[in-house]
C-alpha cells in the first residue's frame, strides 16, 4: 500500500479489463477506517490490519462486487455500505449492512452522495477530514481518463438525464482532492486548485453531452 494522504493508503492497481485499472482507499479514521472501493489483492488486505484494519467499506457502485467484500468482512468485521437501488447484484456477493439511499451525512464527516447515471446506484462519497482538505470519491461517476482528465463513463446501459443531473449536484461542491475507482492508467487521484473543480465538471458534462448528441445523430 501507498499513503497518498496524511489519513489516507491506495492498494496496488488491478488490471480488470484491457485499459481499465482500479485501487481501492482505506481512510484513517480514530474511531474506524473506511475502505473505499475495493480490492481483491489479499495481501493489501492483510496489510490494512497494521493501519488499524476495515470498520466499514463502502462501495461506489455494482463494478466493484467481488469475492473480497467476504474475505474483508471476515478479517475485521467491517459493515458494508452500498446503494439500495443495486441491492439485488450486492446480494450475490454480500448483503449491505448499510443501505445508501439518499443524500445524507455518516460518521459525522462523511457525506453520501447519491449520482446515478453510470449505473443506477452509483454513489459519491464527500469527507471532510480533521487536518481541513476535503476529499470526493467519485467511483466511476467521473474518473480520470488515459490522459488524465476527469470523465464521465457513460456506458450502453448508463442513464443520460440521471448522468447530467448528478454531475449538476457535484459541480456544487469544492473539493481539494479528488479518488477515482477506475482510470486509464496513469493514476485515479489528483490535487485540485482553488475555483478549479466547476471548470472540470463543466468539460466532463460537455464531453457526455456531445457523446449523447452523436449518438442521436
Amino acid at each position: 500500500m501507498k499513503q497518498i494522504q496524511p489519513d489516507i493508503w491506495e492498494t496496488e492497481v488491478e488490471n480488470p479489463a484491457a485499459g481499465l485499472y482500479t485501487h481501492a482507499y482505506l481512510l484513517l479514521r480514530d474511531d474506524g477506517n473506511v475502505l473505499f472501493y475495493n480490492t481483491s489483492h489479499i495481501d493489501e488486505i492483510e496489510r490494512m490490519a497494521a493501519l488499524g484494519g476495515v470498520a466499514r467499506q463502502y462501495l461506489s457502485h455494482r463494478d466493484e462486487l467481488g469475492d473480497s467484500l467476504n474475505t474483508v468482512a471476515e478479517r475485521f468485521g467491517a459493515d458494508l455500505g452500498g446503494h439500495v437501488r443495486e441491492l439485488e447484484e450486492f446480494s450475490r456477493f454480500r448483503r449491505p449492512t448499510i443501505l445508501f439511499e439518499r443524500r445524507e451525512m455518516h460518521l459525522g464527516n462523511i457525506e453520501v452522495i447519491p449520482t446515478p447515471g453510470h449505473s443506477p446506484g452509483s454513489t459519491c462519497f464527500y469527507v471532510s477530514p480533521p487536518h481541513g482538505k476535503r476529499y470526493l470519491f467519485t467511483g466511476d461517476t467521473l474518473w480520470f481518463s488515459g490522459n488524465k482528465v476527469l470523465e464521465a463513463a457513460f456506458l450502453g446501459n448508463s442513464d443520460f438525464d440521471a448522468y447530467v443531473k448528478s454531475l449538476e449536484t457535484l459541480r456544487t461542491l469544492e473539493p481539494d482532492f479528488v479518488i477515482s475507482s477506475a482510470t486509464g492508467g496513469h493514476g485515479g487521484y489528483s490535487d485540485i486548485a482553488p475555483g478549479e473543480w466547476p471548470g472540470l465538471v463543466d468539460h466532463a458534462l460537455e464531453r457526455l453531452m456531445a457523446r449523447q448528441s452523436n449518438i442521436g445523430g
